[in-house]
């Protein structure tokens, strides 16, 4: 006789079918306040990753080392104060998190502007608000992400995350082109400012919505942040569904860190491709992503939740692995085999983060989601990192090639976490982590 599927003994099951895409997810108007802010806070974050080095080069003369700092600060900020980010987000309400941060975001902007204008613009100056304005998104986007089943019922949080991802994919697509655009017509300081009114502007949207959020937990229901933060960590790691849910995103990220590092190199190298060819080969993955989004909510109805993780899983590692199968010194060629990862690899990948966004979201109580989705992306960026690290190392030693396929090996790590765990019987019905506001009374899983 068959055996039932293993369940997450740290879990009450619910029933609510998570790939339902209900027709009235388009007729709701709070949700579609929050897509309009979450569309704009992604776009004008893009904008201001494109102005910001410019402004630094253009106005300032910028050497590669300070570029390098700039870019750095993203991540900095992320790992500093991503575990700080998901205990307050889970002791306060998420939406006013979100609207003071669009507010602080605007703010810092608008003083590059002001202080360009002034003649006091300087390498410190966009530094600091590189870094405010980084911390300042890592708030915002755990919030949008604990804040998103409170205006969205469970069994519709993949249609509405595939509705952000999709709009979320076309921000990403033109803010690149929009910014250069401004840039090349005003100079980037003033591009800044106007990159700083879509901050007020989502800011806007989020003070309109009308649905009322759970009151936070009280004073006396309150533990000290650190052991906050620690509870986070413990949940993650003791429920081996977010426990498999983590250890696949980290390996997907490990390839991403390995991919973002040699990329180029191996594309301007290897292949003999420019600028341009490589830039419209880029594009190509926003068709993907939104190709992923519309797909995403049909293929989890037709195979289930964890299924479908997995489909996403095997077809963004397989996507990936085009890459170093394009022939040396062959640039037609080469450009082939980089569009057909784009549009395979990114277009799974999509499936991918919108469903397994989703399982987080629906497998997790409402009161402890800020600090596991912050416990996740925080765990994630570091791999990122030491992704980055280990791709430049094999690179340098072994080559391009050698360090693409230890990037890989994260995508089948990915793979092979999530078919041994209870992700993989996961099909119509999530699972609701139960847990008690007390970290002594955490549940082992054993």
């Amino acid at each position: 006789m068959a055996q039932p599927p293993p369940r997450d003994p740290t879990v009450a099951w619910a029933t609510p079918d998570l790939g339902t895409a209900a027709p009235t997810l388009w007729r709701d108007g709070d949700f579609l306040r929050l897509w309009s802010a979450s569309t704009i806070s992604v776009f004008g974050s893009l904008i201001t990753r494109t102005a910001l080095p410019f402004a630094a080069i253009l106005v300032l003369n910028a050497g590669p080392l300070e570029i390098s700092a700039l870019r750095s600060m993203e991540l900095i900020a992320a790992l500093l104060i991503g575990l700080v980010a998901g205990a307050w987000v889970d002791r306060l309400r998420r939406r006013p998190i979100m609207i003071w941060a669009d507010l602080g975001r605007a703010v810092l902007l608008g003083s590059i502007p002001v202080a360009y204008v002034l003649g006091a613009l300087s390498l410190p100056h966009l530094l600091l608000v590189a870094f405010a304005a980084a911390i300042l998104t890592t708030f915002f986007d755990v919030a949008d992400n604990a804040f998103l089943p409170t205006i969205v019922p469970r069994e519709r949080l993949v249609a509405a995350n595939s509705a952000l991802t999709a709009s979320g994919s076309v921000a990403e697509f033109s803010a690149f082109g929009i910014g250069g655009f401004l840039i090349e017509l005003f100079t980037a300081p003033i591009a800044i400012a106007i990159d700083a009114l879509t901050f007020l502007a989502s800011g806007a949207f989020l003070a309109s919505i009308r649905r009322k959020e759970p009151p936070p937990r009280s004073h006396a229901e309150r533990e000290p942040v650190l052991r906050e933060i620690r509870d986070g960590m413990r949940i993650v790691a003791r429920s081996p569904t977010l426990r498999a849910l983590a250890l696949s995103h980290g390996g997907t990220h490990i390839l991403w860190g390995v991919f973002g590092t040699v990329y180029l190199l191996f594309a301007t190298e290897d292949l003999g491709l420019g600028p341009a060819a490589i830039g419209i080969i880029a594009g190509l993955g926003g068709a993907g992503s939104l190709a992923g989004a519309a797909i995403a909510p049909r293929l989890t109805r037709r195979f289930g939740i964890g299924p479908t993780i997995l489909i996403g899983m095997v077809g963004f590692t397989l996507g990936n692995a085009l890459i170093p199968l394009a022939p040396a010194g062959a640039a037609l060629v080469g450009a082939a085999f980089l569009s057909a990862q784009q549009l395979i690899g990114d277009s799974f990948g999509t499936v991918y983060e919108i469903v397994e966004v989703s399982l987080v979201q629906s497998a997790t109580a409402d009161r402890i989601l800020g600090r596991v989705n912050a416990t996740i992306h925080t765990f994630t960026t570091l791999l990122t990192l030491a992704g980055a690290v280990i791709g430049g190392v094999i690179g340098e030693l072994f080559g391009l090639r050698a360090a693409f396929a230890i990037g890989l090996l994260g995508g089948v790590l990915s793979i092979a976490v999530v078919w041994f765990s209870p992700v993989r019987h996961i099909r119509t019905t999530p699972p609701l982590i139960e847990q008690p506001l007390g970290g002594d009374q955490l549940p082992l899983t054993e």
